[in-house]
């Protein structure tokens, strides 16, 4: 960026000062104000990278409360400008003052123009290579799946399998514990696919006592039941021509999925009540957080019906395991409800960003949102903190500098993230680590991993 460019704003209420100033950055763009209100329209108007003020301005200008004042209406308005304040002659004091409100630096009168143009030259490159930093962030972070932040090469993953699942009809199965964003994978399948103008109809089966869900699912006649006043198509009837999107499928009772594979299998149903077969065309999605190969062990889930659901079957990471993306993902949440909620907020304290890193996420990426979302109200300052987010008292693991315990924890990961690129296929997954076939065993052995874990609902979808 050049420096004729390069806005600055410098707020002084000397008239010499001011005149010497401008010529002083006669290369940059100046603009100027000489009082609070002034400063702050020109703020507003122009969105200067860097401010330069002085401390003292009117109606007080022999006090600092009034630059002080002006200087924190600055950082809420505008947290990512470089504000320079210009205070007295030993004025160190207030100085201090200055930054901790959140002035970027300050200088000490009597005024050195080279000196003041090293540190306004320092500032601007900072905030450009910060503003940069945010728009290659921003891009990273961008999903292949618009409203899905997939930072993680497991998540990418994901986002991959759906696009390429999205235009199809298949029946497709998503597995993945509560909070890991099952619905909103849904969705994108949805509006991805050729069904897109028509109708999203979600409905829990976890959420509905089990002598409803039929009806809520089917629907019902005229006198089915008491309390059936008319007739009501159900949710399969009103996803016509849509998605229906069956969450938690694994909580559907048996004797209700009988029906539900009548209904896959012929594309029709039948409302509570009634005898005429009403066709439907419906793509079906379905969710679960439970293994249904377990649950069929126990004779909870029909063996049929899982082969119906899970013509394709796409397995969602929890976020623990979501290593590469968990920061980022965090700050994309931080810039949206901050935004949401008109706050001033820059960012994440050191303590919140390593408390982040190693807190385990029980709730996966929900409990993140709402930990975010909380935190941006009730922060104090310019950033979030650990106790914001209600994580003080997670400690970050001590980074270790054991060789041993390094090269340790790297081959692990490194194992785990080929198994799970390969699906526990033992020969692709030495071949890509470089090891023999007996060298991997040795290797999963000492670290208690397995390769029937990443492989078997990758086998059981080719069934």
């Amino acid at each position: 960026m050049s420096e004729s460019s390069r806005k600055l704003l410098i707020v002084e209420d000397d008239p010499g000062l001011l005149n010497q100033l401008k010529w002083c950055f006669e290369s940059y763009d100046v603009v100027t104000a000489s009082d609070r209100s002034s400063a702050i329209a020109e703020l507003r108007r122009h969105e200067p990278l860097v401010v330069l003020q002085d401390l003292g301005l009117p109606p007080n200008p022999d006090g600092v409360e009034e630059g002080l004042a002006t200087l924190q209406e600055t950082v809420k308005l505008s947290p990512f400008t470089k504000v320079i304040v210009v205070t007295g002659h030993g004025d160190q004091q207030n100085a201090l003052r200055a930054i901790a409100l959140g002035a970027y630096d300050f200088y000490q009168k009597p005024v050195d123009t080279d000196t003041l143009q090293l540190i306004v030259d320092r500032a601007f490159n900072i905030a450009e290579l910060e503003s940069e930093n945010r728009r290659l962030q921003a891009v990273a972070t961008q999903s292949p799946l618009e409203g899905i932040v997939a930072a993680s090469d497991a998540m990418l993953q994901v986002c991959r399998m759906i696009e390429k699942v999205a235009p199809t009809n298949v029946t497709t199965l998503l597995l993945g514990e509560s909070g890991t964003g099952k619905e909103l994978l849904s969705r994108a399948i949805h509006r991805l696919s050729p069904r897109r103008d028509k109708r999203f109809v979600a409905i829990n089966c976890a959420a509905i006592p089990e002598n409803l869900l039929e009806s809520e699912l089917f629907g019902y006649e005229k006198g089915a039941f008491t309390g059936a006043a008319r007739q009501t198509p159900g949710k399969v009837e009103m996803a016509d021509g849509g998605t229906l999107f069956l969450d938690e499928i694994g909580d559907m009772p048996m004797s209700l999925q009988a029906k539900m594979l009548r209904f896959l299998q012929e594309r029709v149903v039948e409302r509570v009540g009634g005898r005429e077969e009403i066709p439907v065309d419906v793509r079906v999605v379905c969710a679960t957080n439970q293994n249904p190969v377990e649950l069929i062990k126990q004779d909870l889930f029909r063996e049929d019906l899982y082969y119906r659901v899970c013509e394709i079957t796409i397995d969602i990471p929890p976020f623990r395991d979501r290593e590469e993306g968990r920061l980022i993902l965090a700050r994309v949440l931080l810039n949206k409800y901050a935004e949401q909620q008109k706050r001033a907020i820059s960012g994440f304290s050191d303590d919140a960003a390593e408390a982040i890193e190693a807190y385990s996420w029980p709730g996966n990426v929900r409990e993140l949102e709402n930990k975010v979302k909380s935190a941006v109200i009730m922060a104090d300052g310019k950033q979030v903190t650990a106790a914001d987010l209600g994580l003080a008292g997670v400690d970050a693991e001590e980074e270790t500098l054991n060789l041993r315990e390094v090269r340790q924890h790297a081959e692990s990961k490194a194992i785990r993230k080929a198994l799970m690129k390969n699906f526990g296929n033992i020969s692709r997954t030495a071949e890509l680590l470089g090891v023999t076939r007996p060298t991997l065993y040795d290797l999963l052995s000492k670290y208690g991993l397995s390769a029937e874990a990443y492989s078997k609902r990758a086998n059981e979808t080719k069934e």
